[in-house]
């Protein structure tokens, strides 16, 4: 096993570090508690439960594939989409209205979590395209196919 190798797993076990195990683990032993943060977005319990159990799933998943490299391109877009998604449904900033009034206010600490969650889905952006644009077209041939991190050069 090369450097490379080693750096390249390790790179991508901190990438996931956030959803697997912590965010996820945070869902189970918290379901209650994730569902009624999921309600101030999706009122019906049903639908808050769905999303959250949707939210497990791709944590789990996809951090799963990010790290083993099964589909890791794949992957590594939905989190895209998630990353996003949480950023627009659940980090509002603009929503109470403190925002440029005062700087202690909620609306700051929203933006900061709004802007972070926009950059952590831009990293794993890269691992879909690349840093210089070269996984795109791959990934829009074979979405499913792995970008084989570990492989030997």
């Amino acid at each position: 096993m090369t450097a490379a190798i080693v750096a390249a797993f390790l790179v991508r076990c901190v990438m996931v570090l956030l959803f697997l195990p912590f965010s996820a683990l945070d869902k189970l032993l918290g379901f209650g508690h994730a569902v009624g943060q999921a309600r101030q977005v999706f009122q019906p319990r049903w639908l808050a439960r769905g999303v959250v159990l949707a939210g497990l799933a791709i944590e789990v998943v996809c951090s799963l594939g990010v790290v083993t490299g099964v589909a890791d391109r794949a992957a590594a877009f939905v989190i895209v989409g998630y990353c996003v998604a949480t950023a627009l449904l659940f980090k509002r900033f603009w929503a109470p209205g403190d925002f440029w009034s005062n700087p202690d206010g909620q609306g700051r600490g929203l933006f900061w979590d709004f802007l972070k969650n926009l950059a952590l889905g831009a990293g794993f952006l890269l691992l879909v395209v690349g840093t210089d644009g070269s996984g795109l077209q791959p990934f829009l041939d074979a979405p499913f196919a792995s970008s084989q991190p570990y492989r030997s050069h």
